[in-house]
């Protein structure tokens, strides 16, 4: 009798093993509730991503080959999921199988075995591979870079991971720090590194200098950090590479003396230009000083009434820019910390995979390549150029759609949505296009 009970208790459906061989292409129309993620697709098949990882040799299987299996984990970023046990929400809908040209999304336990297979070496020759499509493509200008450090919070009880202050927290905690370089222009993430300890990072600008190297055949001409990014000594190497930087001068007793030591006939008001602030006439002191372990002089401005109490404290080897044009150009590196705070709330970075930085290194990379889609995506929406991820999904991916599959193309048809006239003005409907990762075939988007 108790085990008629239990085999008459309701449980959670089956699906079926993802496996590319059990895909069928036969006529037929199926319902999927993410149909604007095929937008997304498009940008990545005219990048061509699906090459990167089989030219490495990444992990991969007759039943999941290597670019769908990467593809896979991708679009748990492109959709906002937020932890990879959530894959099990999607098992059902072939439509997001069939933006991977699977007949069944992985699972849950297929997905943490990739990532455990993915070394930090894999990661960064993948990012070598997919920011030289970005310049080639024109995407990325490398003109300016942002620089910023975020420690990514950590909740199991692994030991290894240190601590770290996490300034969303407020606090110390378990916590992975990691690098983020973003190209200033595009606003799209160029660069980053989540294998980091303690007592590395002060050096990690040499490593992203020697990274744009490599790409580009020469030193990043212009970087933008806050003070706490490396130290005064490497800012003399830095100066010596012939590469200009503006950052922030740390508020210490001695230079607070010396700012509270200033006779009001010292300052100088200036007007920012092309900002959108409330406060665009500070005073100013731009002089030359010398600070410990820097060789030489150092331009440094001080920089009071933009709205604080304590004042912005500019340090830079550029001799030649205005006061204004620098406190305008730091201004932009809020950008870096603006689109790491959207990284973190859409596509969820601070959900850690694992306390092997390994496998985080690879979350943070696909958050990478998440990040420039959306972006190069927002490009084409007149008037969300500048929107963010999370904006973007829900106008435009997070959209219900009827896939018809046909003899010679897969037509997917978007339900209706408010924005649907900007979706059409943006030359992505109505356009035929291939997806490789799915036997080359048609795909056509288009409006109810």
């Amino acid at each position: 009798q108790r085990q008629m009970c239990i085999r008459d208790r309701p449980g959670p459906d089956k699906a079926e093993y993802a496996d590319i061989r059990q895909l069928s292409l036969d006529p037929r129309v199926i319902e999927t509730r993410f149909g604007g993620v095929f937008l997304l697709m498009r940008i990545l098949a005219d990048m061509k991503i699906h090459q990167i990882p089989r030219s490495l040799n990444w992990y991969g299987s007759k039943m999941i080959p290597i670019e769908n299996a990467f593809l896979s984990s991708l679009m748990l970023k492109l959709i906002g999921r937020e932890r990879k046990s959530h894959v099990m929400d999607l098992v059902f809908d072939e439509g997001a199988a069939l933006a991977v040209g699977l007949n069944v999304l992985p699972k849950t336990a297929y997905i943490s075995e990739y990532s455990e297979r993915i070394t930090h070496q894999d990661n960064m020759q993948f990012l070598h591979k997919w920011i030289k499509r970005l310049r080639k493509a024109s995407v990325i200008s490398g003109e300016s870079f942002n620089l910023d450090f975020q420690s990514l919070p950590y909740f199991g009880e692994e030991d290894v991971v240190e601590k770290h202050y996490v300034s969303m927290r407020s606090r110390r905690q378990k916590a992975i720090l990691v690098f983020f370089a973003q190209d200033v222009k595009s606003k799209i993430f160029c660069y980053s590194n989540a294998d980091l300890r303690k007592g590395e990072e002060s050096d990690e600008i040499f490593r992203f200098i020697e990274f744009w190297k490599q790409q580009s055949g020469k030193k990043p001409p212009h970087l933008v950090f806050d003070s706490k990014l490396t130290t005064y000594k490497n800012l003399c190497k830095i100066n010596k590479m012939n590469i200009t930087f503006v950052t922030l001068r740390r508020r210490t007793p001695n230079v607070l003396k010396e700012f509270a030591s200033i006779p009001p006939s010292g300052w100088r008001k200036i007007e920012l230009k092309n900002v959108e602030r409330k406060y665009r006439t500070p005073k100013v002191i731009d002089r030359e000083t010398e600070i410990k372990d820097y060789a030489g002089s150092i331009r440094q401005i001080f920089v009071k009434d933009l709205g604080h109490e304590l004042p912005t404290i500019i340090i830079t080897n550029d001799k030649k820019t205005s006061c204004s044009d620098l406190i305008s150009r730091y201004a932009l590196r809020m950008l870096i910390e603006n689109s790491i705070a959207n990284a973190v709330a859409f596509f969820h970075t601070t959900a850690l995979s694992s306390s092997v930085a390994i496998r985080i290194d690879l979350d943070v990379l696909l958050t990478l390549v998440g990040q420039a889609t959306y972006q190069m995506f927002a490009q084409h929406l007149r008037g969300y150029e500048n929107c963010g991820a999370r904006v973007v999904f829900r106008k435009f991916i997070d959209t219900p759609a009827r896939i018809f599959i046909g003899p010679k193309e897969i037509e997917v048809r978007l339900n209706k949505r408010a924005n649907n006239p900007i979706l059409l003005h943006s030359g992505f409907v109505n356009s035929p296009f291939r997806l490789p990762w799915l036997q080359n075939k048609t795909v056509r988007i288009t409006l109810r």
